[in-house]
């Protein structure tokens, strides 16, 4: 944790000095709507940890945001974001090699809130609800390939935690996130905490209006 706090304070003194050297207005204390897209690098991890192990995979990330102040130096940032997950794994069968493969669509909804210690910098963290509407399984082995596909239409959702910061240049914006899922919320008011729960780490690159 003190580590964590000294990287910020590092981040932030940094982000003066270069927000310095702008001329622009600073807009901390505007409604600004915006488009961004990026990458995912997901995984997912085991709550009992009992040697499980998958490799990381990338997915495509992108959709809406909406910065709403509460001050200059406070806000709230709702977004819309299509977003891909998954992990891959690989090994061998009776000495053939195999590569598997999967991936989950969702759509996400991050509500964070927003801590701007400059117009350079913003500290952002919050809950956020993902609705999954596909998965896409690949086993290879050889010159074999199979793959399955699944599409969803429900009112299930995933609740998890998001947390990051955006790095503001003129109107372009630079996300970097790391979430976790912690819960599934099952649609008919019921809840479950899954035993494998994906982790990601996200960049984007966004346009300011």
């Amino acid at each position: 944790m003190k580590k964590m706090i000294l990287i910020l304070v590092a981040v932030s003194f940094m982000a003066n000095i270069i927000s310095a050297q702008y001329d622009s207005t600073d807009s901390r204390d505007k409604v600004q709507f915006g488009l961004k897209a990026g990458a995912n690098f997901s995984n997912v991890y085991d709550t009992k940890d009992q040697d499980f192990i998958a490799d990381y995979k990338f997915g495509f990330t992108g959709g809406l945001f909406l910065t709403i102040p509460a001050g200059e130096y406070l806000g709230i940032q709702p977004e819309i974001l299509f977003s891909q997950k998954g992990y891959k794994a690989s090994g061998t069968f009776l000495t053939i090699p195999y590569a598997y493969a999967h991936t989950a669509s969702y759509i996400d909804i991050p509500l964070l809130v927003t801590l701007k210690p400059s117009r350079f910098l913003t500290i952002l963290a919050g809950p956020q609800y993902s609705f999954l509407i596909m998965e896409k399984n690949e086993f290879t082995s050889g010159n074999f390939t199979e793959t399955q596909q699944s599409e969803f239409e429900n009112d299930k959702s995933v609740f998890g935690v998001l947390g990051g910061v955006d790095l503001n240049m003129e109107m372009v914006v630079l996300g970097l996130r790391a979430g976790w899922d912690l819960q599934n919320n099952d649609g008919d008011g019921t809840t479950t905490n899954p035993r494998y729960r994906n982790m990601w780490y996200q960049a984007t690159l966004g346009i300011r209006f």
